[in-house]
């Protein structure tokens, strides 16, 4: 696979990773192409060892989603129900095994915190296709994997699975499918496979893979009078971001499928509109047909979304899997990521696991430029109320 960089526009760059098989169409901008390396060079990034290994599992992961997917649609009993009635496949499993048997091999001092445990998956008689797609997505050269492999993999990241404390932490941060309903649905819903690290209470880097995300390849050339145009697509990105080197994927607003538009401030001020056609000046577009949140940072980061808006709800826990990768894909983009009171993030407000976090109001995810104008609408929005 290759990596492909787009020339960057201001506060924002693009890598986009195309199948070998199938060669894409010849763009008008320049492009760069990079095998097995990062778009940035490795003395510039501190953890790009990291990164590397972050990338691989990713794009494994994606395989396996993809591989998975297909054959939901053979297996009515493929997709099962948590306690919570969130959704839940053979994939969400299967990522968290693959990924934390690849990273534990490579940094096994660094513990990862995840959604997913064994438990659920012993109980519902799914070890055997889950071993089945992880055994299919690793290296020929690994050794087979055995039922308790694979078991250990997954509950190293589930919960109670290691005790942080109050100090700064350094460990991984894994979400194996933000957005499993859309993942059931089908093709044309965008899902999320989410990694990052964080080192000593700082996210230094991330990877988000996206492997039904339609890469628009039409550009008009900015650097000649013909105009040049090329047009064509493909299916899937990768977006990594590195604390430092920007984020590296190729104004409108996302809103969580559960919440309404009329439940947020803004609207207030602004109607929301979901069409094409003109939008006014007290007038917002929504993006409403990604699920999960991970999928509205990846919206955010790549300009195809101005805000995310998630209103923190007292029915609802919030955790640190659906936005740690996103936050800095959408910071190193040049995008901002707060709490409603303009906060960042605490992700060690949960002292001993790391899995929740507890942003006041809610999370707001921008381009940057109109962070604290919305910042203050909110406000003034909520003083009156």
């Amino acid at each position: 696979m290759d990596l492909r960089l787009l020339q960057p526009s201001p506060g924002f760059s693009a890598v986009r990773f195309f199948p070998r098989r199938s060669p894409p169409t010849p763009l008008c901008r320049r492009f760069l192409t990079v095998r097995s390396s990062l778009p940035f060079p490795n003395e510039k990034a501190k953890y790009h060892k990291e990164l590397e290994a972050a990338v691989e599992m990713v794009e494994r992961a994606c395989r396996l989603c993809v591989d998975v997917q297909r054959s939901l649609f053979f297996d009515e009993g493929g997709v099962l129900k948590k306690n919570d009635q969130t959704p839940v496949t053979v994939a969400d499993f299967g990522v968290q095994a693959l990924v934390s048997l690849g990273l534990s091999k490579l940094f096994p001092a660094i513990p990862l915190v995840a959604e997913e445990d064994s438990a659920f998956l012993r109980s519902n008689n799914l070890v055997d296709p889950v071993v089945n797609a992880v055994s299919d997505k690793m290296s020929f050269d690994e050794e087979s994997l055995s039922h308790a492999d694979v078991l250990e993999a997954i509950d190293r990241g589930g919960k109670n699975a290691f005790a942080f404390g109050t100090k700064p932490a350094t460990y991984w941060i894994l979400d194996p499918i933000d957005g499993t309903r859309g993942f059931v649905k089908g093709s044309q819903a965008l899902y999320v496979v989410g990694l990052s690290l964080v080192v000593e209470g700082e996210i230094v880097l991330g990877v988000m893979g996206c492997p039904n995300w339609v890469v628009d390849t039409s550009y008009k050339s900015t650097s000649d009078d013909e105009g040049c145009k090329n047009s064509s697509s493909e299916l899937g990105i990768i977006m990594v971001a590195h604390v430092g080197c920007g984020t590296w994927t190729k104004s409108r607003f996302c809103i969580p499928e559960s919440q309404t538009w009329e439940s947020l401030p803004l609207s207030a001020l602004y109607k929301a509109r979901i069409d094409d056609d003109y939008i006014g000046d007290k007038e917002i577009r929504l993006l409403p047909t990604c699920c999960g949140s991970l999928c509205k940072y990846l919206m955010v980061a790549s300009g195809r979304a101005s805000i995310f808006f998630l209103r923190a709800r007292s029915q609802t826990v919030i955790k640190a899997w659906d936005h740690a990768v996103g936050i800095i894909c959408v910071r190193e983009a040049g995008g901002k990521v707060t709490d409603w009171k303009g906060s960042e993030l605490d992700l060690a407000a949960d002292q001993v696991e790391r899995r929740i976090i507890y942003p006041a109001g809610g999370i707001i995810v921008t381009n940057g430029n109109i962070h604290e104008q919305t910042l203050e609408i909110i406000s003034s929005i909520s003083t009156v109320v």
